[in-house]
């Protein structure tokens, strides 16, 4: 048995599906780890959630900011990009099943020493506060109210945690973490708006560092594996895997099997060009 831990889809389905040949993947024995965002801006989000969710408890998925940005769109909230390609999800005669299934997903996962987030951890956050919050976010998203959380879920504010946030703010702040995440400042605040929030570590904007490599990181006891930044690529230390390589950009689609980090990749054939919107 083997588990591996596969980057971001954004909906390239025919490399998944080559990736998973290559390595000899068996549902029966190995398990998958998706880092999030499975949907949107490549050609075959339909088909992929169809396959993660055929998986079934040999697919482990924690959500990334696409796939939330698709249960908004579903249901009326949030802006719509003209770079977006959710349309076959949104007609689908099974669209409600999928993104029934999709909201049931945690944004963090936690199995002995690994753990899995779509974007990063807030350093004051030890891995067992981080499920802890993850488990309260998943409870407002699978409430009968749930349309309630999503008309309040995006913003920026507030950028920074307390433990005293409670409500929409307190649920907000778990999201933009665990999904949107890529730079802190000093004090510890989520930089999303200034210049270079999106770059690579050597042109990030000045006075933050990547969030994993904040001073005294509570969650640095475990080995994260994350996703989100195609612009830092894959990246790897002691307790960090960042498997984001860019497919949907005409990169190359990343698996590394956690048991000895054996890294493969698929190459991918799209020649999309990043507009800017995470």
């Amino acid at each position: 048995m083997a588990t591996y831990a596969i980057g971001d889809l954004q909906g390239c389905y025919d490399p998944l599906r080559r990736l998973l040949d290559y390595i000899s993947f068996d549902p029966a024995a190995d398990r998958l780890w998706f880092v999030g965002d499975l949907v949107n801006r490549g050609p075959a989000s339909l088909e992929v959630l169809r396959f993660v969710k055929s998986l079934g408890a040999a697919a482990t998925v924690v959500l990334g900011n696409h796939d939330l940005h698709l249960v908004m769109q579903a249901e009326g909230y949030g802006k719509a990009n003209k770079e977006d390609t959710l349309e076959a999800v949104l007609a689908a005669t099974d669209r409600d099943e999928l993104l029934a299934w999709l909201r049931s997903q945690p944004l963090f996962h936690v199995e002995g020493d690994w753990a899995m987030v779509h974007a990063g951890l807030l350093s004051t956050w030890t891995v067992a506060q981080a499920k802890a919050l993850s488990d309260e976010t998943s409870a407002a998203l699978m409430a009968d109210d749930y349309r309630d959380f999503l008309a309040h879920m995006w913003g920026s504010e507030p950028a920074a945690w307390r433990d005293d946030l409670v409500g929409w703010d307190r649920l907000r702040v778990v999201v933009n973490a665990m999904t949107r995440m890529r730079y802190v400042t000093a004090t510890g605040a989520m930089e999303f708006r200034a210049a270079g929030a999106k770059a690579p570590p050597d042109k990030g904007p000045p006075g933050c560092v990547p969030w994993f490599a904040a001073p005294m990181r509570a969650s640095a006891d475990h080995q994260i594996v994350c996703g989100h930044w195609s612009a830092l690529g894959f990246h790897q230390e002691k307790n960090l895997l960042a498997l984001d390589t860019g497919c949907l950009w005409g990169g190359c689609l990343t698996a590394v099997r956690l048991e000895d980090r054996r890294i493969m990749r698929q190459p991918c054939p799209q020649q999309a060009k990043p507009s800017g919107w995470d």
